[in-house]
């Protein structure tokens, strides 16, 4: 029998899949790219490979953060490896946190690294992990960078949620004391610029705004919640377009953005470049493929996205993904009246 903590993990898994098409909201759908008819390039001229900070990415998107800790977790973390490697894209996981309350969920977050031993692995814990379990993780994996995930919404929401949150000191430490880049990550209830401001001023440099849109841990928690209903929170936070236009606000030039929550095609991709991401994550798009369709499904979706996004970039006259911020854009509707209230074009 799983212990508590996985089955936590297959709440998690469950709840994410059955509240996709509830939740999920494309805020990039109120973005439009204004059209290049004389790009002035061949396609063989683009490079689709981008760099964020010292990971050098085959493509600009990558596997994001999904799940990992029991028996459930183990296979869908050993499909996306799969698919990871054929693609020669980076995969995230799901929080290790798990391993050090029940050591046999460790195998579901090793498979990964035992199907790709060559691919990107970056591993997940939460802001409050100690060095030495930061260290236990990274070696598990054979990690090339650690995110650190910031959830205050979804721990405030769990009856047996964190309640403490001064995060920021070990945040720090941790940045200075591990050999690999990390990353400090949102769960889907985006950044403001303050936000980014604090985190570089602690020597971050990789920053995962991950914004609302995708994957709901408000939802998911409130669902799970049997005390209280919390289901006010749903809509909470910053989207992932808001969240671009803050980073494009504060970032500095040795900060490196990635964008996640709710990217669900290449022009999604592709938008999330024209304002600044240096790469960005898909999770719940790819994750309701291979539970809905199968591998095949995914690997065949994973196969079109990388056509496509070489074929946008020719289209918009750029051959790499760090030209895309020149391009022009247009917004509409509410994230317009965001970005015109925050002062943010």
């Amino acid at each position: 029998m799983e212990s508590s903590h996985a089955q936590r993990k297959n709440e998690h898994l469950s709840l994410a899949t059955k509240l996709y098409n509830q939740v999920h909201t494309n805020s990039f759908n109120s973005m439009q790219v204004i059209h290049k008819s004389l790009p002035e390039i061949s396609l063989n001229q683009v490079n689709p490979v981008t760099n964020c900070g010292n990971l050098r990415l085959a493509f600009p998107f990558f596997i994001e953060a999904m799940t990992g800790g029991s028996q459930n977790a183990l296979k869908i973390n050993q499909e996306l490896a799969t698919v990871a490697k054929k693609h020669h894209l980076a995969m995230a996981l799901g929080s290790a946190s798990i391993i050090f309350h029940d050591p046999a969920a460790k195998k579901s977050f090793k498979i990964v690294r035992d199907v790709n031993p060559d691919g990107i692995i970056i591993a997940n814990l939460s802001a409050k992990a100690s060095l030495e379990q930061a260290k236990t993780v990274i070696d598990l994996l054979g990690a090339n960078a650690l995110e650190l995930h910031i959830n205050t919404t979804q721990e405030l929401i769990m009856d047996d949620g964190d309640r403490d949150f001064h995060w920021l000191t070990n945040i720090e430490s941790l940045v200075n004391h591990l050999n690999i880049p990390v990353i400090v990550k949102e769960v889907g209830f985006g950044m403001d610029s303050s936000t980014i401001n604090q985190l570089q001023s602690i020597g971050v440099s990789i920053i995962n705004v991950s914004g609302r849109g995708g994957t709901n841990f408000a939802a998911i928690e409130d669902r799970r919640n049997h005390t209280a209903d919390f289901s006010f929170l749903d809509q909470w936070g910053q989207t992932t377009l808001e969240s671009m236009l803050e980073a494009r606000e504060a970032r500095t030039k040795d900060t490196q953005i990635i964008a996640s929550g709710g990217i669900c095609s290449p022009l999604d991709v592709i938008k999330a470049g024209i304002l600044g991401a240096n790469a960005v994550g898909v999770a719940g798009y790819f994750l309701n493929i291979l539970i809905r369709d199968g591998i095949d499904a995914l690997d065949k979706e994973l196969t079109s996205w990388q056509i496509a996004l070489p074929r946008l970039l020719a289209l918009l006259g750029c051959k790499s993904f760090n030209e895309l911020p020149s391009t022009n854009f247009v917004l509409h509707g509410e994230e317009f009246e965001y970005s015109q209230q925050r002062n943010l074009i």
